[in-house]
């Protein structure tokens, strides 16, 4: 793959530090690799939205976590996250759902939550993971449809610190039945240009990863 061809899979990258222990010295040199390399976005944990926003100034979109890792809080505190990170300058939200909700088939309450979200984003992207290495295919099916209902602008497959990442067959299952104003993100375990322009093929127009930067 040449320079060019990687370049354009950089401008599909979410370019991710989300670990417990960042620092802001290691953000603001993601935020820095971010602009050098045409990234998408960064995304980076809530707390260090309004200190990222204000060093990018414009120059990159900021991107922040939801409900995340676990997607158990109530929804009143993730429409809370939501606002308070839109506030801070966040210009993309990745929220997780409630998946017992899913075991549970509160198939309603799910999207009611994402429409709540959504809401307090407002204009603002809202991509919704799923965390499918703990799903059925039958419960990735239904949130397809219900994140199609939703208003949510995207479906995307893990948060990266379950117990698996994205796959191709999920990438192709999501394509097979979310709406087609639905895009689909690619999250956990993209190692290699190559694994993300298999990605992209199958039907991901977004790559969540902190590799692809770093192999550039």
């Amino acid at each position: 793959m040449n320079e060019y061809e990687k370049r354009q899979i950089l401008k599909m990258v979410d370019h991710t530090l989300l670990k417990p222990e960042s620092t802001w010295e290691e953000i603001r040199c993601l935020c820095d690799e971010g602009v050098d390399c045409g990234t998408a976005s960064v995304c980076i944990p809530p707390s260090f939205v309004k200190q990222a926003s204000e060093y990018l100034a414009g120059r990159l979109p900021v991107c922040t976590v939801i409900g995340f890792p676990n997607g158990y809080s109530t929804t009143a505190a993730k429409v809370f996250e939501t606002s308070d990170a839109i506030a801070n300058g966040a210009d993309e939200i990745d929220m997780v759902i409630n998946i017992g909700w899913l075991k549970d088939r509160r198939y309603d309450d799910i999207r009611e939550e994402i429409q709540s979200v959504k809401a307090a984003c407002g204009e603002k992207i809202l991509k919704v993971i799923i965390e499918t290495c703990l799903l059925t295919d039958e419960e990735k099916i239904r949130m397809c449809e219900i994140v199609s209902e939703s208003g949510a602008d995207f479906i995307k497959t893990s948060t990266g610190f379950s117990k698996g990442g994205a796959t191709l067959a999920d990438i192709r299952l999501f394509a097979a039945h979310v709406s087609p104003d639905v895009r689909i993100k690619a999250a956990g375990g993209v190692q290699s240009f190559e694994d993300a322009r298999e990605f992209i093929e199958a039907g991901a127009s977004r790559i969540g990863t902190s590799r692809l930067v770093r192999l550039m």
